[in-house]
């Protein structure tokens, strides 16, 4: 799902190992599941992932692209395109809130391009732009 977050954009494709391999995504997934990892996966009728939502914790050192501080977590969340739309990625970033939350943190954090139409979504479930980017915003939920 970490291709899907990637790749959001309509028509947008890039081959899953380049994703993957690429520092600034795979720091995303490498060497999961590390202390204070936590994630849900959505899944069709046929036990098929359909999307996904994880969050992890980044140094300082090495920050991913919605760092915010040391002890906030980043959530990433990927949706198949058919699945986009339709519920899921509200579902799956609301279990993750509710999880981060109960694991004790207070903030939850990410990073979206300004043009995702996902942004009316972190919008409306909370979510504030803390940091301009170039092309791109953090956003910060306050848990508690």
């Amino acid at each position: 799902m970490l291709v899907e977050a990637a790749t959001w954009r309509a028509g947008t494709t890039r081959p899953r190992h380049e994703v993957l391999s690429s520092p600034e995504h795979g720091r995303y997934v490498a060497g999961w599941m590390r202390p204070g990892d936590a994630g849900f996966v959505a899944v069709d009728a046929q036990a098929q992932p359909v999307g996904a939502a994880w969050y992890r914790m980044h140094a300082r050192s090495d920050p991913g692209f919605g760092y915010v501080a040391t002890g906030v977590p980043e959530l990433i969340i990927g949706v198949r395109p058919i699945w986009r739309a339709h519920g899921v990625g509200r579902l799956l970033l609301r279990a993750l809130c509710d999880r981060a939350r109960a694991d004790g943190f207070a903030r939850i954090s990410l990073s979206v391009e300004r043009d995702n139409y996902a942004t009316v979504l972190y919008r409306s479930e909370g979510f504030a732009v803390t940091q301009r980017g170039i092309g791109r915003d953090t956003m910060v939920k306050r848990l508690r």
